[in-house]
């Protein structure tokens, strides 16, 4: 026990020394957290919709009218002696409303049946870009909004959301889990997979193995280590969600079961990848071609079901991808049970890796 307390409390001065380590524990989930919380949680999520209206009558004020009050748009006018493309093109616009001329008449025609089909509004934009269907489905809106009108009538159905959990939480509460994932994957994953492909290159296994320290108390060191370092992170990124957002998630006994569990698995990970890999250069560049991926596709930074079928299918095969859904479960959503099958599973694919890399790792070879 001495020893594995001797290289723990040597190792963590060494690591904490390195700024990179520092900053991938505590500053780096921090700058995510205050970056993606000032982003999301701003009050008002209004995008401006330039409009030309070259109608100016009582059926195009009234579709402007509509627009406003869905709360998802600022309309900015567009004078109507601007020829539209041109205008568009000189300011860059990436979304342009354009009301027809005789837009009011159009509609007053079809009102009294003389006339067919229906009276078009144009939407410029690219509909690629996110604020292409923000606008889009506030123009839909809009119109049949004016559509219920003109036909004196109103929606008999309608819907209304509520947020899963528990109605206090917002984006941030979702956000942060994936952040803790993230923070536990980088720093036990790169600087494990840099650690032993350094070490083996060097020949300090060969060095480790004159000394009385066993083998498996150097692996239990790292472990504990990295660890007690996450526990750390996740306490101050709490802190920090705590005191910038109201972060309303919160600290589960499944939780902190899983910070251990996920430090097991992704140091394990990068133990195999250091043992397998000769230089340390080529270490970092496998832990960023493994961790990258991973990173954005394991349910971090957006949700999964948004993802395409097959690239669903690749999340599903990364072990951060049930890391980041333990800690969610747990955390927001109160599902008990989801949580702990997630944590089954980490801790059953840290075990395989773990079992590879300690067969595969040896300190005397030349």
């Amino acid at each position: 026990m001495s020893r594995i307390i001797s290289d723990i409390v040597g190792f963590g001065r060494q690591y904490l020394r390195s700024r990179t380590g520092a900053f991938f524990a505590f500053f780096f989930p921090i700058l995510l957290i205050l970056l993606f919380g000032a982003i999301f949680t701003a009050g008002s999520t209004k995008i401006d919709l330039p409009a030309q209206n070259l109608d100016d009558g009582p059926y195009s004020q009234a579709i402007l009218s509509i627009l406003n009050e869905t709360g998802l748009v600022n309309i900015q006018m567009i004078s109507p002696h601007e020829n539209l493309t041109d205008y568009i093109h000189n300011q860059s616009l990436s979304l342009a409303l354009l009301i027809p001329r005789n837009f009011t008449n159009e509609v007053l025609q079809r009102q009294a049946g003389n006339g067919s089909g229906i009276v078009p509004l144009t939407l410029y934009g690219d509909p690629s870009q996110s604020t292409f269907g923000v606008a889009n489905a506030a123009l839909d809106a809009a119109i049949t909004a004016l559509n219920f009108n003109l036909a004196n009538t109103t929606p008999l159905i309608s819907y209304e959301v509520k947020k899963p959990g528990s109605e206090q939480f917002s984006y941030i509460d979702f956000f942060v889990p994936g952040v803790v994932g993230i923070t536990v994957m980088t720093n036990s994953l790169y600087s494990m997979t840099s650690i032993c492909a350094s070490y083996r290159n060097r020949g300090y296994f060969k060095l480790l193995a004159t000394t009385k320290i066993k083998k498996y108390e150097w692996l239990v060191s790292k472990f504990v280590f990295y660890s007690l370092l996450l526990y750390a992170s996740l306490f101050v990124t709490f802190a920090v969600g705590k005191a910038a957002f109201n972060l309303e998630a919160t600290l589960t006994p499944v939780s902190l079961l899983l910070i251990p569990a996920g430090a097991f698995l992704f140091a394990s990970l990068g133990m195999l990848l250091g043992v397998v890999i000769k230089d340390p250069e080529s270490g970092a560049a496998i832990s960023n071609v493994i961790g990258f991926p991973m990173m954005f596709l394991s349910g971090s930074f957006w949700p999964i079901d948004s993802m395409p079928m097959y690239m669903q299918a690749i999340a599903r095969a990364l072990p951060l991808t049930y890391f980041n859904e333990g800690l969610r479960d747990t955390m927001v959503y109160g599902n008990t049970g989801g949580s702990i099958f997630n944590l089954l599973i980490v801790i059953v694919i840290g075990f395989v890796f773990f079992v590879l890399a300690s067969r595969l790792m040896s300190w005397k070879e030349s």
